[in-house]
């Protein structure tokens, strides 16, 4: 018989409360089980202590038995520092799909396309540059000269 260590879902819809049971494999999620060995609420916040709470000296029993207990739960128990939860790893999940890697190489096109626009209306404009600075200098000073009139004005009105 092969144990394995599980969530056991309860609860009314949307509102999940789970009890962490010993169980054979072979049963359903929700069916038969052996021993009930803690309870976990997701609705819970995190920081508080009936979240989750577990059997350990049980879990530690059914774990000599040879009860494997399932991802979820190796989580919980890795924890509480009953269980070395190995890490998963899985490359090709982290792949995008085809059609991401396609629009990514046309977002990249795109991009590459600007900066040289950028680069070649940087280097015209560069050379009309000097021609825009002198008529921008010339400017001010006839702002300069309109803003010193009336101050002279309003000096004689005095």
């Amino acid at each position: 018989m092969a144990l394995k260590i599980r969530m056991s879902r309860g609860g009314a819809k949307k509102r999940p409360y789970y009890r962490i049971v010993v169980a054979d494999s072979r049963m359903p999620r929700d069916g038969r089980f052996i021993e009930r060995v803690g309870i976990y609420n997701p609705l819970l916040p995190k920081d508080n202590t009936e979240r989750l709470q577990l059997e350990l000296d049980r879990i530690k029993h059914w774990l000599e038995k040879g009860a494997k207990p399932s991802d979820r739960v190796s989580r919980f128990l890795d924890e509480a520092g009953m269980w070395k939860r190995t890490e998963r790893n899985n490359p090709q999940k982290a792949v995008p799909g085809v059609k991401a890697q396609e629009r990514l190489a046309a977002k990249q096109e795109a991009e590459e396309a600007a900066k040289e626009a950028e680069k070649a209306a940087a280097e015209a404009p560069a050379e009309e540059a000097p021609a825009e600075e002198a008529a921008a200098e010339e400017a001010p000073a006839e702002e300069a000269a309109a803003e010193e009139a009336p101050a002279e004005e309003a000096e004689k009105e005095d």
